[in-house]
């Protein structure tokens, strides 16, 4: 599960060279954590043309919940993401995430390298705009020691083919994560 994810500057710089189409309600200028209902940049198709756009994330569940991730396995089988995933694909650059071991410490997960990471996801419009959910999948040897779950990674490479190349949507849903770089600003030191 993805629960949390930092953007920067370098982020910034990375969309706007990738995008032809800046929406004019894109906030950007501001690094930090991006945290579940928050607006955040994401990447997504407007006809051919690949755009940068500010959406909120989370669904508005039935029950009021908030919901911020979507399982790849099980995404088309769901009524409430089915729709979104085949038709409104979208890609969430970060510059990391995080997650939780069990002690309750947070961990860092990112590429390295000042390396951007694209994270795949889905979005829909609700009444207060468009608001997106993120891809997870099974963890790989990365993220495995920390948590189960990690977001899809996608290659700069595979963004386009993401957002409207329907009839890869099976084999990415299907993929493998790439290894990312771990880190913890801090680690308790046990004496037993």
């Amino acid at each position: 599960m993805c629960g949390r994810y930092y953007i920067d500057s370098d982020v910034e710089k990375e969309i706007f060279r990738i995008v032809q189409e800046i929406d004019e309600n894109m906030k950007m200028g501001r690094a930090g954590d991006i945290y579940p209902s928050q607006e955040a940049p994401v990447l997504y198709g407007k006809g051919e043309r690949l755009r940068g756009g500010g959406m909120r994330w989370g669904f508005q569940g039935r029950d009021n919940r908030l919901l911020i991730n979507a399982r790849a396995e099980t995404v088309m089988e769901r009524p409430t993401f089915s729709d979104s995933v085949r038709q409104r694909r979208c890609v969430i650059p970060a510059k990391h995430f995080y997650e939780w071991n069990r002690e309750k410490q947070k961990v860092t997960f990112g590429s390295g390298q000042k390396r951007t990471l694209f994270m795949a996801g889905f979005y829909r419009e609700q009444e207060d705009g468009p608001h997106f959910i993120i891809l997870t999948t099974a963890a790989n040897d990365s993220v495995r020691p920390v948590h189960e779950r990690m977001p899809l990674i996608l290659g700069k490479e595979e963004i386009r083919s993401w957002i409207w190349e329907d009839s890869r949507l099976c084999g990415f849903l299907n993929k493998s994560s790439p290894l990312l770089e771990r880190w913890q600003d801090y680690e308790q030191i046990r004496m037993f």
